[in-house]
């Protein structure tokens, strides 16, 4: 749209970046179908991909760390956290080295849900890196995160420069 294609690398950067919006935007489709399925709303879902992450890292998130990660007051985390623990998705753990911090972490029924719902997702994924060497993989990862970095830090600027919301003149 708004990059010039007077070149073969500049259409191939408008395409991958074209793909990139595709990509983003069916995968809050089915985000949102999932969430949909199971009562949950947007915020609901983000904080259960960041807890998901925060596992897979082999570092448990915390309350506060979510909060800020979703630009949350206290008191906005401790009810989403409250309606994720009883819906059975989510479930807090006393830190194992420190009994005061709190840990979260996905509850067998959430990781179930999740995995049923997901499983078909994971396998067309397995069977398009199937097609790729490691060397083609290595090339995308670096891609991908390099992309993915610029995306946080574009994020947090906006985040950091937003407007407090004003209440209309009545």
């Amino acid at each position: 749209m708004y990059r010039r294609r007077d070149t073969r690398r500049e259409v191939l950067i408008a395409e991958i970046m074209a793909e990139l919006r595709r990509y983003g935007v069916d995968a809050q489709h089915v985000g949102h179908a999932f969430a949909s399925r199971h009562g949950l709303n947007a915020t609901d879902l983000q904080a259960l991909i960041a807890v998901m992450d925060a596992e897979l890292l082999g570092d448990p998130i915390t309350p506060g760390r979510l909060g800020e990660h979703l630009g949350l007051s206290s008191g906005s985390v401790t009810a989403l956290i409250d309606r994720l623990e009883r819906a059975g998705h989510l479930r807090r753990d006393r830190d194992t080295t420190d009994r005061r911090k709190v840990l979260l972490h996905y509850a067998q029924q959430g990781a179930e849900l999740a995995i049923s719902f997901f499983r078909p997702l994971g396998e067309r994924t397995d069977r398009v890196m199937a097609d790729f060497r490691d060397d083609e993989l290595e090339v995308v990862y670096r891609f991908i995160t390099a992309m993915g970095a610029s995306m946080r830090e574009h994020r947090d600027e906006v985040r950091a420069t937003r407007e407090p919301h004003r209440r209309r003149a009545e």
